[in-house]
């Protein structure tokens, strides 16, 4: 995806239009869309990013490296800032399960908190939404049906989009629960069966020690005994 969004860049210049590429989750900036060809004013990777959507303002989104650089950009229209957050969700994303599949380990946990903070994205523009909504549907000039169903339109595409997040989430959950039982070294639960004057232990996967089939086969054969 590209376009021109608003960049802030001080308090002197303001707002300035820039030229804006996502690519690969990478997201560059250039002066101006001729000039694209001369190399970047700067870039960042999403998979490091925090997306936030302004509370107050409908226009502006915010890509944040925590700790190290914000990035401040305002859309032309908010079906435009829309389109815009559901692309940088959407390279985000990919970006962290790309990092998962080289190293399951260390990228897990990333993931699901990435989701997270994808979800609360999504809720703050959902909110926005809906007062958008209640804006229109309650103006005392009358109600705009051309507006309304823009904003209607809006509205279904983000609850989609945190429909698919939501699914994403639980799905990376369900994954971590397995991951976490075996990096925990938790044994799996033992079931003990009676054959006769022994006792074999089965499990619900691997992992039981010989020693401990042998040591139940010890103790139902002392049973035996003294009856």
């Amino acid at each position: 995806m590209q376009g021109i969004l608003w960049k802030w860049t001080n308090y002197w210049m303001g707002w300035q239009p820039r030229w804006f590429i996502l690519d690969e989750g990478v997201l560059s900036y250039y002066t101006s869309e001729a000039e694209a060809t001369q190399g970047c004013k700067g870039s960042v990777s999403l998979s490091a990013c925090d997306i936030n959507v302004h509370p107050s303002d409908n226009l502006r989104l915010d890509i944040v490296i925590p700790g190290e650089q914000h990035i401040y950009v305002r859309a032309s229209s908010t079906s435009e800032r829309q389109a815009w957050l559901v692309a940088l969700g959407t390279a985000k994303a990919q970006g962290v399960e790309s990092r998962t599949r080289k190293s399951i380990d260390s990228t897990r946990p990333d993931a699901i908190k990435t989701k997270k903070s994808e979800l609360r994205l999504y809720c703050d523009l959902l909110m926005q939404q809906v007062h958008s909504i209640k804006e229109v549907a309650t103006a005392e000039s009358g109600l705009d049906i051309a507006k309304l169903d823009q904003c209607t339109g809006l509205l279904s595409a983000t609850c989609e989009t945190f429909i698919k997040t939501l699914e994403d989430c639980v799905k990376i959950s369900n994954s971590i629960s397995p991951y976490v039982q075996a990096s925990s070294g938790q044994l799996p639960n033992i079931v003990v069966v009676p054959t006769g004057n022994t006792s074999k232990a089965y499990t619900n996967g691997a992992g039981i020690a010989g020693s401990k089939e042998q040591k139940l086969r010890s103790v139902s054969h002392s049973s035996s005994l003294e009856h």
